[in-house]
C-alpha cells in the first residue's frame, strides 16, 4: 500500500488486507449519487459507510489509493484525552460544551470499537489506559488543571504513582479504555464492506472542479464528470480559498517504529507534555513488539524535517535501549486555530457542501466522529454536536492571537520566500537525491536531482494559493508552507488543498552548462 511520502510507513508492509481491485465506471455521467465523499481514508470510509448503510448511494473519489494519506501515517492513538485540554475548552466554550466534546470522544471511541465488533474487523484492536505525566514544577501545576477539568468534563480519569516508560516525572494520571489499532487493516475492512453494501469507491480519482446547477452538483474529476446531490470534502482542508484556510494549519509529526534489547515494551500508551509532546505505545506485528514513539512536530514548509527525525531519534535513545529502528516516517495533520475541529456545511461553499478538518493529533478519533456528525447532517436530523463544531462558529477571544499567528505566517510567505530563496554558485552543485529552490536566469526554479544525477525542474509556485514551496529532504516532496500542499519530485499533488500539478520546466544540458 502507497502513502504520501517515500518512507514507508510500519503500517504499509504489515497489513492483512488483500489488494482490491478498485471500481471504474465507463459513463459516470450517466448516474446520479446521492453522496459523493472526496478522500479515501478514515473521515470519507467511516461517513460513506454511514450514508451508504442509511439507504443512500453512495461515491468515494480518492485521487490516489485507499489510505494513502494521513491514515496511512497515524500512529492510531484512540483517545477521550485530547490535544485540546478540557480546561482549554471550558475557557473557551464553556463547561456544558467541554462534557459536549468529552460526549463526543467517546461516541467516537465507541463507533470504532463497534465496527471491529459488528464487521469482525481483525485490526489489532485492543483498550488501553492512556498515561499523561508532568516531568516538571510548571508541566505538574499544568497537569493538575488537566486532570480536574477531565473531571468535570465526565472523562475517566485518575491519577497514578506510575508511568509505562522508563522517564523520570513528578506527577501522572491516567485515562481509562484508551485504545490502539493497525489503522489500515481497520480502514481496508471499513472499504470492503462499503462496496458490500452497494457503495462505489474510485482511486487515483482527483477532483479537479466542482459546479452546482439544477439541484445538483457537477464534479469534473480525472476519470470523468460525476453528479451528486451531496459533496463531501474528507480531505483535511478543502480545495480552493476558503476560510478555513486561515482557521487552520497544517503540521507534520515524525514517528520511529523500533525494536527493544531488554524487551520491556510498555503495555499502555503514554505522553510527555512537552512542546511539542512526545507519543508512545507498543505494537506487535506477528509477534514482534515495536515501540511507536513520535514527537518533533513543526509545521509543514518550515523546520528540518531531518533534523527532526535526529532529534526524536537522540530522543528515543537516550530514554529505551534500542536493538533497532525498523520504520521512521512522518505524517500531517492540521490545528484548528481554537482548538476543536471544524465539521459540517462548509463556510461560503454551495448548498450541501460540507467539510471535516482541524482535527490537531486526534485524527483517527475525530475522523471517525465526523461519520457521525456528517451522516446526520445530511439526512436532515437533529445533532447535539451541529452548532458546537460549525466549521461557521465565531471563534472565542481566547484562539483569536493563534488565529493572527497564522494568517500573518501565510501572508510573510508571500511576500519573504520571493526575496530570500536560495542562491547556488551552480546548478551541479546541488547534492544527488536532494531538491532546492534555486535562482536560475531571474526565475526561480524548484530544483531537483535524482540519486543518477538527472535535473529536473518545477514552477515553485504553489498551485493552490501562489506561495513557494519548500523541499522536504526526509520524504522527498515538496511542502507548501502555507496551507500544507505538497508535491511529488515530478511536481504532481500528493496532499491537498491545490488540485493542479507544479508546472514542469524544461530543462537541458546546455542550462547547466550555461550556469557552470
Amino acid at each position: 500500500m502507497k502513502r504520501d511520502g517515500v518512507l514507508p510507513s510500519l503500517w504499509q508492509y504489515t497489513s492483512r488486507t488483500a489488494a482490491r481491485q478498485p471500481h471504474r465506471a465507463a459513463n459516470l455521467a450517466d448516474r446520479a449519487w446521492d453522496v459523493l465523499i472526496v478522500g479515501g481514508g478514515i473521515t470519507g470510509l467511516t461517513t460513506a459507510l454511514r450514508l451508504q448503510e442509511a439507504g443512500l448511494d453512495c461515491a468515494v473519489a480518492e485521487a490516489h489509493q485507499i489510505g494513502f494519506g494521513t491514515t496511512g501515517g497515524t500512529t492510531a492513538h484512540i483517545n477521550t484525552m485530547l490535544d485540546t485540554p478540557y480546561h482549554t475548552i471550558e475557557n473557551d466554550f464553556g463547561a456544558a460544551n467541554a462534557q459536549l466534546v468529552a460526549d463526543a470522544a467517546r461516541a467516537a471511541r465507541d463507533l470504532i470499537a463497534s465496527n471491529v465488533s459488528t464487521y469482525q474487523i481483525a485490526c489489532d484492536f485492543e483498550y488501553k489506559e492512556g498515561v499523561l505525566f508532568a516531568q516538571t514544577e510548571k508541566e505538574a501545576a499544568e497537569l493538575e488543571k488537566i486532570y480536574t477539568a477531565s473531571l468535570r468534563a465526565g472523562v475517566e480519569v485518575a491519577r497514578t504513582e506510575n508511568i509505562p516508560i522508563p522517564l523520570s516525572f513528578r506527577q501522572a494520571i491516567k485515562y481509562r479504555k484508551q485504545a490502539q489499532m493497525h489503522p489500515l487493516d481497520y480502514l481496508s475492512a471499513l472499504a470492503d464492506r462499503f462496496t458490500q453494501c452497494g457503495g462505489m469507491i474510485l482511486e487515483n480519482t482527483r477532483v479537479e472542479d466542482v459546479a452546482r446547477a439544477a439541484g445538483h452538483h457537477r464534479i469534473q474529476t480525472s476519470a470523468g464528470v460525476m453528479r451528486a446531490q451531496h459533496l463531501v470534502y474528507a480531505t483535511h482542508i478543502p480545495p480552493g480559498v476558503n476560510i478555513l484556510h486561515f482557521r487552520c494549519a497544517p503540521y507534520r509529526s515524525y514517528v520511529l517504529a523500533v525494536q527493544l534489547t531488554d524487551g520491556q515494551y510498555p503495555d499502555a500508551l503514554a505522553y510527555d507534555m512537552q512542546d511539542p509532546y512526545h507519543y508512545f505505545r507498543t505494537h506487535r506485528i506477528d509477534g514482534t513488539p515495536y515501540l511507536i514513539v513520535g514527537g518533533a512536530d513543526h509545521k509543514t514548509g518550515h523546520g528540518d524535517p531531518q533534523g527532526s527525525f535526529r532529534e526524536l531519534e537522540a530522543y528515543v535513545r537516550k530514554h529505551v535501549d534500542v536493538s533497532s529502528i525498523d520504520y521512521r516516517w512522518s505524517a500531517q495533520y492540521v490545528e484548528p486555530a481554537d482548538g476543536l475541529p471544524y465539521i459540517g456545511r462548509l463556510p461560503g461553499g454551495d448548498e450541501h457542501t460540507y467539510v471535516a478538518t482541524g482535527f490537531s493529533g486526534n485524527g483517527i478519533l475525530f475522523g471517525s466522529f465526523s461519520g457521525i456528525l456528517l451522516t446526520d447532517l445530511i439526512l436532515g436530523k437533529e445533532n447535539p454536536y451541529e452548532k458546537l463544531f460549525s466549521p461557521s462558529r465565531v471563534k472565542p477571544v481566547a484562539a483569536f492571537s493563534n488565529f493572527i499567528k497564522e494568517s500573518a505566517d501565510v501572508v510573510y510567505r508571500f511576500v519573504a520566500d520571493r526575496i530570500a530563496v536560495e542562491q547556488l554558485g551552480t546548478l551541479a552543485e546541488l547534492p544527488p537525491g536532494t531538491g532546492a529552490v534555486v535562482t536560475y536566469q531571474n526565475e526561480q526554479v524548484a530544483l531537483y536531482k535524482s540519486r543518477d544525477g538527472a535535473l529536473s525542474a518545477l514552477n515553485p509556485v504553489c498551485t493552490h494559493a501562489g506561495c513557494i514551496v519548500a523541499w522536504n529532504d526526509a520524504e522527498k516532496s515538496w511542502d507548501c508552507p502555507c496551507h500544507g500542499g505538497r508535491y511529488d519530485v515530478h511536481g504532481n499533488v500528493l496532499t491537498g488543498p491545490p488540485r493542479k500539478d507544479l508546472q514542469v520546466i524544461p530543462i537541458t544540458q546546455d542550462d547547466v552548462a550555461t550556469k557552470r
